[in-house]
């Protein structure tokens, strides 16, 4: 089968390119921005990439045309396809159909965490053995890919995204999936792009556990109470419970060991370079969808002690002058609070300069904008980049959101001012947390070119 699919550099768009080129089948596609790293991937595996979505691209006549969620109505390719009546279909649905069919689904939802935790899953898969298929939103080191399809393997873990399916599909991704385990690691209000209020995204998680067989296992956290109102509109399927002293939970010992624990038995002890709650959490519900799978607690306990991460999620970028800068995707304010709180766990009172973008179109739209002073408060200094007009304009005002944290905060609506701005206000011993769910305008390489001549 001939693929041409819309939107073939995204990060999920590009992974179903590599998995359907896996396959079997032939794959071109087409994207407004066709640039490395993914555009390099795809082409290592013979995948013929356009730039832009010309309306010619129809002379290709594909078996079948498979549409991103990045295309919408107006899109010249898109419009010649509807006018054309050719055959087009959303990318999860499609994977849904021709790939997930007969697999093993692992599927990770969850508002945050996603990534890490369907990584950590991964590797534990990896480390025992099984191979496992994945398609992930992120490259964690030991995989060294985003995704992986081989017929043969009959495990498939996913990143399992509420974000909806396509401008013609708008229930979220997920739902094609069809898991057998799915974590469902945490929920909060997000997307305010597409939903209106946390209740409509409930209905789609509600609508995700219609689909996990009798035999299956729901994994959730104890402390939810969007979760929990999740479970009681309906659970077919075993529902295990993390976080209770009687059932699943870990102790800390410092901020990189910790133990795994079923009621009062001691399975093992996790020590690694992660730091946070928030991972000590993911390992333990990697664990136990793990455990689903075959693998038991001793081997995926050993499998976590030499996991190091996913980049973008905490990763040195360089050190300069005893200056460390990192680069995190944390957006959401629930999800800086807990970067920020997992990085003052490591650094003690060292001092923390947060960077931050709010690029998502949550953040852009104001909706969480109340909500960052508190989760920005670990930090020492703040500094904010928001442009009030342009593609990525903010619908609200840095300098006034964060004015009651004082002189400690800065909004800055040039990239040059803000690299100028950190180097400044740097100094040697600091920890420089850059967060954005973009690329910052490359702003990691220019800082650290910045602070090496700011100390010369």
């Amino acid at each position: 089968m001939h693929l041409h699919i819309l939107g073939i550099c995204g990060t999920f768009m590009g992974g179903l390119a590599l998995i359907a080129r896996a396959a079997g089948h032939r794959v071109t596609g087409c994207d407004a921005g066709v640039y490395p790293p993914m555009s390099t991937q795809l082409a290592e595996q013979g995948i013929e990439l356009i730039e832009g979505f010309g309306p010619e691209q129809l002379a290709l006549k594909p078996d079948l045309f498979v549409v991103g969620n990045v295309v919408s109505r107006g899109n010249p390719l898109m419009e010649a396809i509807l006018n054309e009546g050719a055959p087009y279909i959303s990318g999860p649905q499609w994977l849904g159909e021709h790939i997930l069919q007969g697999q093993h689904v692992l599927a990770v939802a969850g508002t945050h965490g996603k990534t890490t935790t369907s990584s950590m899953l991964a590797w534990i898969l990896e480390y025992a053995g099984l191979k496992p298929n994945f398609l992930i939103g992120g490259v964690a080191p030991g995989l060294q890919v985003s995704a992986r399809f081989n017929p043969a393997s009959t495990f498939f873990v996913i990143e399992a995204d509420e974000y909806d399916t396509a401008f013609f599909d708008k229930r979220s991704k997920f739902v094609h999936y069809r898991p057998r385990t799915a974590i469902l690691n945490n929920l909060e209000y997000d997307h305010a792009d597409i939903f209106p209020d946390l209740s409509a995204i409930e209905t789609q998680f509600h609508h995700l556990l219609r689909t996990v067989p009798g035999n299956g296992r729901v994994i959730v956290p104890s402390s939810d109470e969007a979760l929990e109102r999740v479970l009681k509109r309906g659970c077919w399927s075993e529902i295990l419970r993390t976080g209770q002293a009687d059932g699943w939970h870990t102790q800390e010992k410092d901020p990189q060991t910790f133990s795994i624990h079923l009621g009062q038995q001691r399975l093992g002890e996790i020590h690694w370079k992660l730091t946070g709650a928030h991972n000590r959490h993911n390992a333990l519900v990697a664990i136990v969808a793990a455990q689903h799978a075959g693998v038991d607690a001793a081997t995926s306990i050993r499998a976590l002690c030499s996991f190091t991460g996913v980049k973008r999620r905490m990763e040195i970028t360089g050190t300069v002058n005893q200056i460390t800068v990192y680069d995190d995707f944390a957006h959401h304010p629930t999800a800086i609070r807990t970067t920020l709180d997992g990085l003052r766990a490591q650094v003690g009172r060292a001092r923390i300069l947060a960077v931050l973008e709010p690029r998502s179109n949550t953040m852009k739209l104001g909706t969480m904008a109340a909500r960052l002073p508190e989760a920005l408060e670990p930090a020492d200094l703040i500094f904010c980049f928001g442009q009030h007009s342009g593609k990525h304009a903010l619908g609200w005002d840095p300098a006034v959101v964060l004015a009651n944290l004082g002189n400690r905060a800065q909004a800055c609506e040039e990239m040059d001012q803000l690299v100028e701005a950190i180097a400044l206000k740097a100094r040697p011993g600091d920890h420089i947390l850059v967060m954005s769910n973009g690329g910052f305008g490359g702003i990691h390489r220019r800082l650290l070119d910045a602070l090496g001549t700011t100390a010369a």
